[in-house]
């Protein structure tokens, strides 16, 4: 039956590509790449983007069809957090189409409208009964609550931050889903292998050269669905080491913020300019700028991503959790 979620919703999900990424051209929901893209990006404007929204129906198909047969009061819990997220995403897709560039929700509305829906999840999810503090083999109290808001907000904007180059941030989330669902509980190994499928059907149209892109709809909607599985599944250990390249990432953006910052006040505008940490971050296009290709680079981050969720599994089972 699980492998049966899993290949159902990704043949779904490819099969919706094929009628939802012209739709998506057509409705004007086309791509504007941003002015800190490398310039081997430019030949990516007007490529149709909003593809989370192809995630999403496969995703929720897939769910509502097992739910005739299975429960669904915690996969239909995580949906909810993986449609607010997505809505969010959408606001900030639509205002940048509107803007005619990457400008979309300023960083502080989209972290604040992202605080909300995680605090709203947190509290539901432990008041039915399905959110405990019991982590890392110990009882935390009320930090728990305090460390899955951190977790579950920094993960996703991982996530949003690795969606920058063509079938990037769907192949390394595919694997990771598929290993939050080992062992999890039944309802939420369902939902990551309806997570899972929908992203492997979604990768026939966004491997490289992708024909549609995530979009914030679905890098938003995405990251959330990992984080709320984990957590409610008791794993947050294994997000923690198989998203090892997510959080890669997002250091690499902080890294080179704080220290262009720092050295702005130290020695001035132009001196920060011409010692960046990286040649560009995130660090996926600090990799391009050195020259090596897009797609070398996409295929060595899902491979390390790949051996990052072999490692998590192997640890827990090496250890017994």
């Amino acid at each position: 039956m699980d492998l049966q979620v899993f290949v159902g919703v990704a043949l779904f999900t490819a099969a919706a590509g094929y009628g939802m990424v012209p739709w998506l051209a057509r409705v004007g929901s086309r791509q504007n790449v941003s002015e800190d893209a490398p310039a081997a990006h430019a030949s990516k404007q007007g490529v149709p983007t909003m593809g989370g929204a192809i995630v999403l129906l496969g995703l929720l198909t897939g769910l509502c069809t097992v739910s005739l047969i299975r429960g669904f009061a915690v996969a239909g819990l995580l949906a909810g957090l993986t449609l607010a997220f997505g809505l969010i995403g959408f606001l900030d897709d639509i205002l940048s189409i509107r803007r005619g560039k990457n400008l979309g929700l300023k960083a502080r509305e989209k972290l604040a409208l992202q605080v909300i829906v995680t605090i709203a999840f947190i509290a539901i999810a432990a008041r039915t009964g399905h959110l405990g503090t019991w982590r890392f083999g110990m009882d935390l109290g009320w930090f728990a609550y305090v460390w899955t808001f951190v977790l579950m907000v920094m993960f996703n904007n991982a996530v949003n931050l690795a969606d920058g180059a063509d079938g990037l941030a769907a192949g390394m989330a595919a694997p990771l889903a598929l290993g939050l669902a080992m062992g999890a509980n039944s309802e939420v190994s369902l939902f990551m292998l309806a997570l899972a499928g929908a992203l492997a059907g979604f990768l026939y149209h966004n491997a490289p050269p992708a024909s549609v892109f995530l979009g914030d709809t679905g890098s938003l909607a995405i990251g959330a669905a990992l984080a709320g599985g984990a957590v409610l599944g008791g794993h947050d250990a294994r997000l923690l080491v198989g998203g090892l390249v997510f959080w890669a990432v997002t250091a690499s953006v902080i890294i080179q913020v704080a220290v262009f910052k720092w050295r702005r006040l130290r020695h001035g505008i132009e001196y920060a300019r011409a010692h960046r940490v990286f040649r560009r971050s995130p660090l996926h296009h600090h990799f391009e700028e050195c020259g090596v290709p897009e797609t070398k680079v996409v295929a060595r981050f899902v491979l390390v991503s790949v051996a990052a969720v072999a490692l998590s599994l192997g640890s827990e089972f090496l250890t017994g959790g």
